[in-house]
């Protein structure tokens, strides 16, 4: 129905945003990593982009400060047994690339942190969407974390691990120290990324 909401920021709580628009004030429930973002002032300008969530009666508005964010959330609920609020709940984990990164990299472990997801929920998220969020812009682009494990030498593993997570945002030194906190020696990628983002979330 509303593809963003653009206007003044009216109140701010623990589970929503209240956005003035012309007088009207739109209530969007939000992420604590979208309530999180530096620019949500009251009374500043803000843009949130939306999604209209209707199932047996309800009727609420979902909404968050970056399209990747309501990118994932459009996919988590697509997950049986995931509801809104748990989408809600999962993307208040970490940032939507970190935990494209945990989905892809099979790690449930990060997932099931979110409030009301159990390890079985946290596994369906991981099986459902590992192919659909390699095919979204979820993920930034120039992160080669999943190539297969043949094409990589047991040498570079780490290296590639490093350079994926200094791309998603992570600075240089805390991949070092993450990945080399690895006591297995593994031959993929994807194996130390796995590892190390449970040092690092």
């Amino acid at each position: 129905m509303f593809s963003y909401i653009k206007g003044k920021l009216a109140e701010k709580t623990k589970d929503y945003v209240v956005i003035d628009v012309s007088g009207v004030g739109f209530k969007i429930y939000t992420s604590a990593n979208s309530l999180a973002d530096p620019s949500l002032s009251k009374g500043e300008t803000v843009t949130f982009h939306t999604y209209m969530y209707i199932k047996e009666g309800i009727m609420d508005l979902y909404g968050f400060s970056t399209k990747e964010e309501l990118s994932l959330f459009e996919l988590l609920i697509t997950v049986s047994g995931v509801g809104a609020k748990g989408a809600v709940a999962v993307l208040s984990v970490a940032s939507p690339s970190k935990l494209g990164l945990c989905i892809v990299s099979d790690d449930a472990a990060t997932i099931k942190k979110a409030n009301g997801i159990g390890p079985k929920t946290a596994q369906r998220i991981c099986l459902e969407l590992k192919d659909k969020i390699k095919n979204e812009d979820i993920i930034p682009s120039g992160t080669d974390a999943f190539v297969a494990s043949d094409t990589i030498s047991s040498g570079g593993a780490r290296a590639d691990a490093i350079g994926a997570l200094v791309v998603l945002g992570y600075t240089s030194q805390e991949a070092q120290r993450a990945v080399g906190a690895v006591k297995e020696d593994f031959d993929d990628a994807e194996s130390y990324i796995k590892q190390a983002l449970k040092n690092l979330i």
